[in-house]
């Protein structure tokens, strides 16, 4: 087998992830970091593509990737986008975010999987190029995967668990039996990396018109990608595409093709929407697109397998090394999958009033862009969901009222902030008091005090979401709470 950097070549792993995109990558090194044996399989060569359909970067993502020392890296090299702009008329204001990351960051995918790989590897993670997954077998103990190289040699692989980041074509998922319920939204979409002779003054263009939409954004490198669909050009994918359909296409929609040319690549592909009914079965787990896929409108797709991941990882150190019971595992199906249709709702609906064509949809559309700009807390609403700090996880009967919400990157006394704190993956006590009670755990609770007058006590989870708090906790709850919760 290729095996690359990380543990040594033979190590049993605790955790075996199937593909090394976004998602893989975000769970490799989350783990590795604390402390958890993994093995990344990867049919692809290592080498980072620059094939991506992924553009941006949303504000809870970005949050996440800050917990992680990562989104300096990726501010420095992307662009930042302070609204976003819907069927060509209704703009959202990101700038009233609250959120540190009170933007969108315009960047090609590979360059957040450069940084990922980066990390993960650093962390210890062993990667397997060349290698895909031929079939696998549940134990009451473990799985063990059917691996096959490049080169036709076959083996085998055990761990106690096994996620399933391998995609939309996910053999993961039918490997455990799984079915992935949907439709195909819109067929023949086309995607190219062009050079433009004018390219558009907005950052991200969109727009569509009648029969057709499309999107424009660039690369690092002076390429644009283009991403484009004509509702009377239904062909199959395999269908050639030559560079006068991708002129044709933009500039029905966007009024213009800004002097495209220099294609160095292009293809065509269908959008998909689809939901796998469970996320877990046994040890294995789904993440990202093999657990859901969406259209591509509001740029929620990675963002969707990321904040999967972040949740997931966390979940399984936490078992692994003994900190937690098998129980834990089952909230990120209860937590994840909720999300991972309101995705699909979402994303779905904006393509369809974005492609609508009947009077009646037309008309539908404007009044909900007069709706959105005109009402403030469906606008906020609607902000929350598309960059995803707007989502909550539901929370035991009798919890405090923030018990599984979103933590803002709060200021904390001597200077410090929230991300900061949460590196390493660790749990976060925040508390109106001092507490030495977590010397025991220092290496997955940092305890701190709020640079504020607040008075609520928080215990804040790795992925940023509240465990438990309390308005009035003297010590001993206090020590409960960290005693469930962090083990």
């Amino acid at each position: 087998m290729n095996a690359t950097s990380g543990t040594t070549p033979g190590t049993t792993p605790a955790v075996i992830i199937v593909g090394a995109g976004p998602t893989g990558l975000l769970l490799a090194g989350d783990l590795a970091t604390a402390g958890v044996p993994v093995t990344v399989l990867e049919k692809r060569p290592h080498k980072i593509s620059n094939l991506s359909r992924a553009f941006v970067l949303h504000a809870r993502t970005l949050e996440q990737l800050d917990a992680r020392g990562l989104a300096d890296d990726l501010e420095a090299v992307g662009r930042r986008l302070d609204s976003l702009r819907l069927f060509g008329h209704l703009s959202l204001d990101l700038g009233g975010l609250p959120s540190r990351f009170n933007h969108l960051l315009v960047l090609p995918q590979y360059e957040v999987e450069k940084v990922l790989e980066r990390r993960a590897v650093e962390a210890g993670a062993d990667f397997r190029y060349e290698t895909e997954v031929a079939g696998l077998t549940q134990h009451p103990d473990g799985v063990t995967v059917q691996v096959r190289a490049v080169d036709g040699r076959t083996g085998e692989l055990r761990a106690a668990y096994v996620v399933g980041a391998d995609g939309m074509r996910s053999t993961v998922r039918d490997a455990i039996g799984l079915p992935f319920p949907g439709r195909s939204v819109i067929r023949s979409v086309v995607l190219a990396d062009v050079r433009l002779a004018e390219p558009p003054e907005d950052l991200l263009t969109a727009n569509a018109v009648g029969d057709a939409l499309a999107f424009i954004a660039p690369f690092a490198d002076g390429y644009h990608r283009v991403i484009c669909w004509n509702r009377a050009r239904d062909v199959p994918d395999d269908t050639p595409v030559d560079i006068e359909e991708v002129r044709e296409n933009t500039r029905l929609a966007l009024g213009r093709d800004f002097g495209m040319h220099d294609a160095r690549w292009t293809s065509r592909f269908h959008s998909d929407e689809r939901q796998a009914p469970a996320y877990r079965v046994g040890r294995v787990f789904l993440a990202g697109d093999a657990a859901h896929v969406h259209t591509p409108a509001g740029g929620q797709g990675m963002n969707t397998g990321l904040q999967d991941a972040a949740n997931l990882s966390w979940k399984l150190a936490q078992v692994i090394n003994g900190h937690a019971t098998e129980e834990l595992l089952d909230t990120y199906q209860s937590e994840r999958h909720p999300v991972g249709r309101a995705v699909l709702l979402s994303s779905g609906g904006i393509v369809r009033l974005a492609m609508a064509k009947h009077p009646w949809t037309v008309a539908l559309r404007a009044a909900l862009a007069g709706f959105l700009g005109s009402v403030g807390p469906a606008r906020r609403r609607a902000v929350g969901q598309v960059t995803g700090i707007g989502y909550r996880y539901a929370a035991p009967r009798g919890s405090h009222p923030l018990t599984g919400r979103r933590v803002p990157d709060v200021a904390l006394a001597g200077g410090g902030r929230l991300h900061e704190a949460q590196r390493g993956g660790r749990f976060v006590l925040i508390t109106p008091e001092p507490y030495q009670g977590g010397s025991a755990r220092a290496d997955r609770l940092a305890v701190e005090r709020w640079a504020s007058d607040r008075r609520t006590a928080v215990l804040v989870r790795p992925d940023g979401y509240v465990a438990w708090a309390a308005d009035a906790a003297d010590r001993a709850a206090v020590e409960r709470a960290v005693a469930a919760h962090v083990g």
